[in-house]
Order: structure tokens, then sequence, then C-alpha cells
């Protein structure tokens, strides 16, 4: 039976690495997986501190179970260079930072022991996607995934895809195909079994095939009842394998969705329904931890886009990220582009033949995911390579004939090789480059971006970032010019059909190259920060969320006279998804505003905009008078739902502590977020508070981080890690003009469920 088991603790880690390393244990820093090489500051640091070679190692007894079986080790990922040693013998070279990769190592093992030696060179080797040229995001080095020991039979299952042909007919198929390895000689005349479970575990079909070589299809014929994975119902199914051969049993499982997915002409459909697409992109970086996030923080991520941030789609920009992520997607109905490792930059031909095995190793190992809609198989933004993306497509479509592929470039008359026509459309905001002298666009026409007299699948890759970063404490003028180019985009996609939808760049700020961002080595470019708090323009796509779900009511001013050029808060964009609002000035009468469907006539719920159309300056006090108070109140179905109030003397009253949970695991580096805020008196963010906090921790854990921290905006974020044992964590808080707060955690066993 096989086995499969976490391979994370018990490392040794240092600096360096010399011929003689995989002889012997050397000293070192005692570590557990995920593990990232160097823990950065927050802003502020030389990026090349990583740029180096490290030495990983760790000591594998023999165990009774290896005897007979097939023995191997499987790295989730590693940046970006990673040879692995065992008993000081080279077994393998992995020059992929993305993507997983197996070791057998059953002929290697000695029953005395064995030191299993890995060496990671976190250079930017010119010979390796992504680098060669300059990347605007960081590639931190490390053994930045989990690790794994599988045991298996002598003859295994290494794969399975499984494809779902005729999801809109009333009785449904499933087609797998197992992909078997080892001894085929000890295969011959074995049996692979299938179970088709729902959700619930009920079993609805099993089937079996006669095992004659590597490969075994496998069908499940005329069924009934089965619900169809879609984003509000992401139904998911499970197909179990056992494979019985002279060599014994082993077992596999893969969860999987009955859903179809095309691009055309007129926009993207789901199960033949039209849906527009509308996202973000989201690089997998966090503070400090750089890639280094086990699946707690994966799962966060992909349940902000869904649920916060009322995104049906994400770009995994600009490589394969973890397969947490992605299975959390999966279950929460959050549609994914996923692409290959890259950024502007072709490498020589050993580059790019690395490349084509990204699209091979990226494919087979997510084909089985029902939210990935479409496969990036060209490099972001890249210039046009005729043969080297003819390859990247046709190995894409024989490895996957189910899914479309897409190839993201920000140039115009770009040769069309893949199904959908990709495009990073910056053209807001080219306005204001020295020598353009052009009108404000939102976004260009898709024959000017093609070159095509006739329309093809197209999508809006990345819109906004660069052209305007801007800081979640940046001035209230600039904070709303982000959201109204946020706002301008989204409607412009939302009313054309020929465009199947966008995703925005980007979810959250990250750390970057010196080349890129604002000097510190952070891109600004985010909706949200890299603590994944919201700036105004977040609630630009919350606000198009579904009321019944979450209601939305965000003002985006700061409420001060003073603040903006020449004064006042007008125009005033209070971002909801209600009906309608009522805005109260002091004790002046509520005035009623609707929505702005004049302006943007495609969202499903424009932002209202308080202007001169709708109140006069006197009703807002000139300059000089007396400021008030603000209440804005929404409507829904004429009933009143939420209330904003704004004082005009606002005070820092509450230190608000904000885990994301208060219940983390052991024995796996489970981490969790912890926001502080500092608000008024009505329980708003004061956005200029900047005072420093101080937070310690006592118990089986530690502070990732510095233990000393700035408010920025009004909030400050820190990450509390779990360690091996279990007990309670106490996170104490001191800020000036606060009283001491402290807030408890429970640190529990390992989670049962994976």
């Amino acid at each position: 039976m096989r086995q499969m088991e976490k391979f994370n603790a018990g490392w040794t880690f240092r600096e360096g690495f010399d011929a003689s390393s995989p002889q012997s244990l050397q000293t070192g820093e005692a570590v557990r997986l995920p593990h990232t090489a160097v823990e950065l500051p927050y802003n502020y640091f030389d990026e090349r501190c990583y740029q180096k070679v490290f030495t990983y190692q760790k000591v594998l007894a023999w165990q009774p179970a290896f005897e007979g079986k097939r023995v191997s080790l499987v790295f989730d990922a590693a940046m970006a260079d990673a040879t692995v040693y065992l008993n000081g013998e080279q077994l393998a070279r992995h020059r992929d930072g993305y993507t997983p990769f197996e070791i057998d190592i059953t002929a290697h093992l000695n029953r005395s022991g064995n030191l299993l030696t890995v060496r990671i060179d976190g250079s930017e080797n010119p010979e390796i996607p992504p680098f060669g040229g300059q990347i605007d995001y960081l590639c931190y080095a490390g053994l930045y995934r989990d690790a794994w020991l599988k045991v298996t039979p002598l003859v295994a299952i290494d794969k399975v895809k499984v494809e779902t042909p005729d999801v809109l007919f009333d009785k449904k198929t499933v087609s797998a195909r197992a992909y078997l390895i080892g001894d085929m000689a000890k295969a011959q005349n074995g049996e692979l079994h299938a179970k088709l479970t729902d959700a619930e575990g009920n079993v609805l079909a099993v089937a079996k095939v006669t095992i004659t070589g590597p490969e075994a299809l496998i069908e499940l014929r005329e069924l009934d009842g089965i619900r169809l994975w879609d984003i509000d119902d992401p139904a998911l199914y499970t197909l179990s394998f056992t494979l019985e051969t002279d060599a014994g049993t082993d077992m596999l499982e893969t969860r999987f969705g009955f859903r179809s997915v095309s691009f055309g002409t007129d926009g993207f459909r789901l199960n033949g329904r039209p849906l527009k697409l509308r996202g973000l992109n989201r690089h997998q970086s966090w503070p400090h931890l750089g890639y280094a996030m086990g699946r707690r923080g994966q799962e966060k991520d992909a349940d902000i886009l869904k649920y916060e941030l009322a995104c049906n789609v994400v770009r995994t920009s600009h490589y394969p990220q973890s397969t947490y992520f992605l299975d959390r997607c999966d279950e929460i109905g959050l549609l994914v582009f996923e692409e290959i490792p890259g950024w502007q930059h072709i490498g020589p031909e050993v580059w790019k033949q690395e490349s084509i095995e990204n699209v091979r190793r990226m494919i087979t190992r997510d084909w089985n995911h029902p939210s990935i809609i479409i496969w990036g198989v060209r490099i972001n933004e890249s210039a046009d390579d005729h043969d080297f993306y003819a390859e990247t497509n046709r190995l894409a479509h024989e490895l996957d004939s189910t899914r479309p592929t897409g190839g993201v470039r920000c140039i115009e008359n770009s040769e069309l090789l893949e199904d959908v026509y990709t495009m990073n459309d910056f053209v807001l905001g080219d306005e204001e480059l020295p020598g353009r002298n052009a009108s404000r666009r939102f976004r260009r026409e898709q024959k000017q971006v093609t070159g095509l007299s006739h329309d093809v699948p197209y999508m809006i890759t990345e819109y906004c970032g660069h052209m305007y970063p801007t800081k979640r404490f940046d001035q209230e003028q600039r904070q709303a010019e982000h959201v109204t180019r946020h706002l301008q985009m989204l409607n412009a996609i939302a009313g054309d059909t020929s465009i199947s939808g966008g995703t925005g760049w980007c979810m959250f700020d990250y750390n970057t190259h010196e080349d890129f961002g604002s000097g510190d080595r952070i891109c600004y470019h985010g909706v949200l920060d890299m603590y994944r708090e919201p700036k105004f323009a977040a609630y630009a796509y919350a606000s198009q969320g579904d009321p019944r779900q979450k209601i939305v009511m965000q003002p985006v001013t700061f409420w001060a006279r003073g603040e903006r050029n020449i004064g006042g808060v007008l125009p005033l964009i209070i971002l909801t998804n209600c009906d309608y609002v009522e805005l109260r000035f002091g004790d002046e009468a509520p005035k009623r505003i609707e929505p702005d469907h004049a302006t943007y006539p495609h969202l499903q719920h424009p932002p209202v905009v308080v202007d001169l159309r709708s109140v006069t300056p006197e009703e807002f006090g000139e300059w000089g008078r007396v400021w008030h108070d603000g209440t804005i109140t929404g409507y829904l179905d004429g009933e009143a739902v939420t209330t904003v109030r704004m004082p005009a003397g606002p005070v820092p009253t509450t230190l608000q502590i904000d885990p994301d949970a208060t219940t983390l695991y052991a024995e796996e580096k489970d981490c969790v977020r912890v926001i502080l805020r500092v608000l008024d008196q009505c329980g708003n963010l004061l956005p200029f508070f900047d005072e420093p906090v101080h937070v310690s921790l006592t118990g089986p854990g530690r502070i990732v981080g510095p233990d000393s921290l700035s408010f920025r905006g009004g909030t400050a974020g820190l990450y509390i890690e779990a360690g091996d044992s279990t007990g309670d964590l106490t996170l104490q808080v001191r800020c000036n003009g606060f009283a001491d707060q402290t807030i408890r955690f429970s640190v529990e066993g390992a989670r049962t469920d994976g």
C-alpha cells in the first residue's frame, strides 16, 4: 500500500556548499520546511543576499516499510537550481523553481542510515526561466514548499488525467487515463479499479480494466444526477484508483469537477453560460517569508479574492503556484489562468527547452483542477518567437485538449498562435507619458491590438498597476484617482461583449528588484497592501459582488476639509452595491443619491458619485465654515441595510487586534495573519496614524519579522508561526495611548485532513 508522508521536519540548513558537503552532516540551523533561505526586512534591503548557494541536509533512517518497495522523495518546489545527493552521490538536478520533482532513491538506500543533501543555488541563472533579463518580482531561494517521502509497490500509479467530455449532456462520462511507473513485467494482467464518489462519500460508479502496458484508460459512463462545477456551486468529485499487480497494491485519489470552458469572439462561457471574467493577478509572496508560506496563507489568498474582493478569476502571475492555493480555488469556485515562469525575457536555446518543459510540468501537475480554465504558454510580455511558441502551444494541446491556450503580451500586432489573444493593456495612463500627448482612453480596440481584420477570442490580462502605483497611505486625491482608473477599466471591459474579461494588476503590493517599484523594494501596484489590507481600490472590486452575500459601503475619503487640493471631499466616490444611498452632512436633512449609471453604464453596481450634480458647495460647507460629521446610509429594496459615520474630529479610540484565526496546528509551520488597526470613535481607520507598536509572544511559536512595528496607513501586520509543540500562545500588543492588549491562540496537534 502507498505511503505518502510529509518530509518537512529535521532539516539542517546553512549558507554555502563545497564538494565535501554531501559526504557528512554539516553543522547548521535546525529548520522545518517550507523554508526561505533568508528572511528579508519589509522593505529597503539588498535582494542579492539570497542569490547564492545554500545547503539543506536531513538524515533518513532505514524503515522496514522500504523492503521490496519503490522509495522516492518528492519536492513540491525548490528555488531555483536544486541538486540532490544521497550518501554523497548526486542523484538529480532540477532547474525549475516552481514545479515539483521526484527522485527514486530505492537503489541508493543504506540500511545503516542515509544522508540526504540538497544544494540550492538561489542565483539568477540565465539558463533557467525566468532569469536572464530584468524581473519585476523576487524569486526567493529555498525549499519553500513541502517535501514528501513516498513509498509504493515496485509498480505504481505515477499520475492520472481525468476528463469529462460530455458535461452538458443529461448522462455524463468520466474518462481517466492512468500512467504507471515501474517494472511493467510485474504489471501484466494486473487490474486497475476506479471508484467515483461525491463530496459526501457516496459511491456513484465503479469500473476496472486489465493492465496491458504503461498506460490504462478507464471510463465511467451513463452517470446520472451529476452536479456541474460552477463558480456558485463548485461541486467536486473524487476518483479513487486501486492498482493490483504482482508487485502489490497501490492506491491514488484525485479530485475533479464536471465542467466545460470556452472562449469565443462573444466572450467566455462556463458550462455553456456566458460569464464575464473579473479578477486580479496574484504573486505568491509574503513579507519576510518570501515564497515560504504554508497551506493556511495560500488558502486565505483564494478566500480574499473570492469573498472579500468578489473576483471570479485569478491569474497566477507569472508562474505555477502552490497546489494548496489551486485546491482552494477548486473548493470555492474561483477560476484560474495559470502560466509558465517568465517576464519579458526569452533566453538562449537551453533556456527555451527548459521553458518548454515548464509547460509539461505545469500541465501534468494541474490538469485535474476544474478551476483552471486556460494555460498561459507564452513568457509574460515577451516578443514574438514563432518556433518557440509554436512548440509550447503544440505541447499544451497534446497534453490537454480540454483547455485553450493563451499567451500574455503587451505589444500590438503580435503573432497569434494561441487559442485566446491575451493582452496586458496599459493604455489608461499612456496619456501621461512624456511625448505622448494622447487623449485619455480606457482600453485599446481589439483589432488595433491584434492587427487582424476580424475578432478573435480576447482577454485583458493586466491593467492599471505601474501606470498609477498607489500606497494605502497616499493622499486622498491620488487614492480617489486610483479607484477611478480601476472602475473605468472594469466598466470598459464589462461593456464589450468581445472581451472575455480582465484581470487587473494586481491583488497586492509585492517586494521587487531594485530596478522597479518605489526605491524601497516594493511595487505599490496592488489594491491591497503586502499584508492583504485593502486600499480604497479594493472596494471597486468588492462592490461588484452580490449584496445578498456581502453588503459593501466604502466612501473614498478621509473626511477632512483640508486633505485634498483646494479642500473639501468632492467629488466623493462611494463604492457600494446598495440600490442608493442617503447622505447627511451634519444636521442637514439627508439627501438621496443614486449610483452613477451615466458614467459607469456597464457596471452591475456603479459607484455613487457625490459632486455638483447632486449637491451644492454650501451644502458641504465652504472653506472657513465649520466642518461637520458625515453619515451615509445604504438602501436595498427600500430598506436601510448599512450605515457609515464619519466624524468631523476623529481621535484614536480603539486599538483593534484582528487575527484570521486563533487555532494553529503544530508540526507544519502553520502561519496565521494578525492585523492591528487604530480606529476612530466611529470605527473608521485613522489613515495617518503611524505610531510605533511593540508585540511579544509567549508559548510554542514565534513572530515572523520584527517585534517593533510601525503603523502604515493606520494598520500594521504580522504573522504568528506555530512551533512543533502543542499549547497556548499569548500575543501582547503595546502602543502609546492605549491600554496593553493580549490575545490568546491555541496550538493543536497536526491536522488530520492533510
